[in-house]
């Protein structure tokens, strides 16, 4: 099984889609990680040896690309930071509301959480 930035990809799978469950890799990133490991797009994530996996994690250090936990940190940094400084984005986070200008009238329920009953129902 390979690991790489602590993160245990799918066996089975297409290299270029397991390396999309790393946080902060998508598929355009993945592409070019490979083509810089020159590692086959359609290889298998169980059909991998050692030496790819290597390769694979040496290209992503030489991308500088922040990847799991540093860039987890470096959002939850930046909300923050907004947060402080009394921001309107700021405000949406801290009230738990959509940040990017959605209607809250309806719909929002996902961010908003579950509806919060006002009277008790009547019978």
């Amino acid at each position: 099984m390979a690991r790489i930035a602590g993160i245990d990809l799918p066996k089975n799978k297409n290299i270029e889609v397991a390396l999309t469950y790393i946080h902060g890799i998508g598929r355009s990133t993945a592409r070019k990680v490979l083509q810089m490991a020159q590692v086959d797009l359609m290889k298998k994530t169980d059909a991998l040896t050692d030496a790819e996996v290597a390769k694979i994690r040496e290209a992503i250090d030489q991308n500088s690309l922040k990847i799991e936990g540093d860039l987890r940190r470096d959002v939850s940094t930046n909300i923050k930071r907004l947060m402080d400084l009394g921001t309107y984005r700021g405000f949406r986070h801290r009230r738990s509301l959509p940040v990017r200008g959605q209607r809250t009238h309806t719909n929002a329920r996902t961010r908003k959480g579950p509806r919060r009953q006002i009277g008790a129902k009547k019978k």
